[in-house]
């Protein structure tokens, strides 16, 4: 029997006291009507514990046909007693023209939440198959998926994976405690545990290893690959964040405030909001100024608060009011530090519009030009308005796999534990431990919930020492958090991942050790 739902899914948090973005709440009494029907429908539909379909496919990348085989199935997570207390549903892709796999890298892959199923990515960024949108990403009709042409499964085998009560994963134990599955670090070890043993059973142990993640996704890969080499003893070649959190690196206060700034003036510019000067210089040239201020004038003036000069106080709100697209009295109000939720209304409010939380490119309309937060995520509507039809289709239609329980694109977790939030530090100490592993870091410029200018904040604080960070690299792309929904950007995403699993393969003999 699936385990009754116990809450409403937050997709991306970046620290336990700060989810950046919500499932849109309902009023009390509708939420309460809604939690009673879900709880009977999920006890009416059952899911098998361990089953599979496999499907025979071809892919065209680079003028290349590459034959696949897709696996859709669910494989149990079991407790101490030796039955199952959940079960997960994945998607398994292998190139199938290709026989010895030691050298073929395994690919696996989790969105984030915690709470957002692993569809994301897969119908939409690295896949065989991609939704049916236009060249920027926003949703057309008919909906479906088509053919990706830039799929990395030419040079990777790729596994999705949906972590409990995400896609069609469900508990199937009526007496497991559900707290054993929802936090930081309950998350990243019975995953370890699920991971061994798919490895084992596709007769995976000698390929090489990579791990992927988006969002939330990427403090679940950063746990999971400290916990899969020490505690499952598989070591990894690589970790991919796309749209990192804060993976428990502190940055309160100051730096927290001050790290907005780029983002704002990466969104100003696309939305032509910036002086003369400014738009008519690359983003890139834009974004260099607006660091260079940023680290060098606005933290020092903000950390110093109400004691910094007055001269310094002023050069600071015409920096930040130059780059952001404000007004200088805006920025005065706010004491420097203006909140996401207020810009995302503010800076096109003249124009009756707001702007997306996860991708500013995308605009909204709110009820009132008043107020300081925008109705609704622009880009959350749009993106559910192609993904959900197109994945309720696709594992039935093109997959095979049937099934009446419901796919959660957000699923209940619950109060997610976000104690002992480390994963940072895990992931630290997982390249000390293995010479082999690297890390990239893929951002959008247009992300606003984990922006991209925290992203190479985190990768600049994620070994303090330096002495592993010719390990670690930064990407950015002109769009938001999934910024593979930009044709442009899907092409050239996967083609950094392709280089980045190459490169991150040693050639054979090569011994993993410090010298």
């Amino acid at each position: 029997m699936i385990y009754p739902v116990l809450a409403f899914a937050i997709w991306v948090s970046l620290s336990p006291n700060d989810a950046i973005w919500a499932q849109e709440s309902p009023a009390e009494e509708q939420k309460a009507e809604e939690s009673k029907s879900s709880k009977k429908q999920d006890y009416a539909r059952e899911i098998p514990t361990e089953t599979s379909v496999v499907t025979q496919h071809e892919v065209t990348v680079n003028g290349e046909k590459i034959p696949y085989e897709a696996t859709a199935g669910t494989q149990p997570v079991w407790g101490d007693d030796g039955k199952p207390l959940a079960t997960l549903f994945y998607t398994f892709y292998r190139r199938t023209d290709i026989q010895e796999t030691d050298r073929r890298p395994l690919l696996i892959s989790f969105n984030g939440g915690p709470g957002s199923a692993s569809v994301w990515m897969h119908l939409a960024y690295t896949g065989p198959r991609m939704l049916n949108i236009d060249q920027e990403g926003y949703p057309v009709q008919p909906y479906g998926v088509r053919e990706n042409p830039h799929t990395i499964l030419d040079i990777a085998d790729i596994v999705y994976v949906n972590p409990v009560n995400t896609g069609y994963s469900r508990i199937v134990d009526e007496k497991a405690d559900p707290k054993q599955f929802f936090g930081v670090n309950q998350d990243a070890t019975y995953l370890a545990e699920w991971i061994n043993t798919f490895v084992t059973r596709i007769n995976r142990w000698q390929s090489p290893k990579f791990l992927i993640g988006e969002s939330y996704g990427t403090a679940r890969v950063s746990g999971l690959a400290y916990r899969l080499q020490s505690n499952q003893w598989m070591y990894l070649n690589g970790v991919i964040l796309v749209s990192p959190t804060q993976l428990g690196i502190e940055r309160d206060g100051a730096v927290e405030a001050a790290n907005r700034l780029p983002y704002y003036a990466a969104t100003a510019w696309y939305h032509k909001k910036l002086s003369d000067d400014l738009q008519k210089q690359d983003l890139m040239e834009v974004l260099d100024q607006a660091e260079k201020f940023t680290i060098e004038t606005l933290l020092p003036t903000m950390a110093r608060g109400a004691w910094a000069s007055s001269e310094d106080r002023t050069k600071a709100v015409q920096g930040f009011a130059k780059f952001s697209g404000l007004s200088e009295k805006v920025v005065e109000q706010y004491n420097l530090d203006v909140p996401t939720q207020f810009y995302w209304k503010e800076l096109l409010r003249e124009d009756g519009r707001t702007i997306g939380r996860l991708d500013s490119r995308y605009q909204g309309i709110d009820r009132q030009d008043a107020g300081d937060s925008p109705d609704f995520n622009a880009e959350l509507a749009s993106w559910l308005h192609s993904f959900t039809p197109a994945i309720n289709w696709y594992f039935p239609n093109e997959l095979n796999f049937k099934t009446d329980v419901k796919y959660n694109m957000f699923g209940p977790v619950g109060r997610w534990d976000w104690e002992g939030d480390h994963t940072g530090e895990n992931l630290r100490q997982a390249m000390a431990m293995n010479p082999y592993l690297n890390v990239m870091i893929q951002s959008g410029y247009y992300d606003g919930a984990t922006t991209y200018f925290n992203a190479k904040y985190t990768m600049w604080h994620l070994d303090p020492s330096g002495k592993m960070k010719d390990r670690l690299n930064f990407k950015g792309y002109r769009s938001g958090h999934m910024m593979y929904l930009r044709n442009e950007d899907l092409r050239q995403a996967n083609d950094d991942i392709r280089e980045f699993v190459q490169k991150s393969l040693p050639p054979e003999g090569t011994p993993a050790r410090y010298e």
